[in-house]
């Protein structure tokens, strides 16, 4: 059987959903981005660098580099 013929959405309730159906689009695009990229803590060894890490590893012109903290043991003989 056929329809009544009178349309009973408007057109501004079609674009909101359809804007809806499209930011959810996105959100999920997005989460399965961040699901399949590689993990990036901060917190862990050899996450990004913070201040001085970056500048021990790159000293600027006429300062000199950081010297190592640790000694190498000594021999015995």
């Amino acid at each position: 059987m056929a329809s009544s013929g009178k349309k009973k959405t408007t057109m501004a309730k079609l674009t909101r959903e359809s804007r809806l159906r499209e930011r959810r689009l996105k959100k999920q695009a997005k989460k399965e981005a961040r699901k399949h990229a590689p993990p990036d803590h901060l917190d862990s060894p050899g996450g990004a660098p913070n201040a001085t890490t970056t500048e021990a590893a790159n000293p600027r012109a006429g300062q000199a580099a950081l010297e190592p903290v640790a000694q190498p043991p000594a021999e015995v003989d």
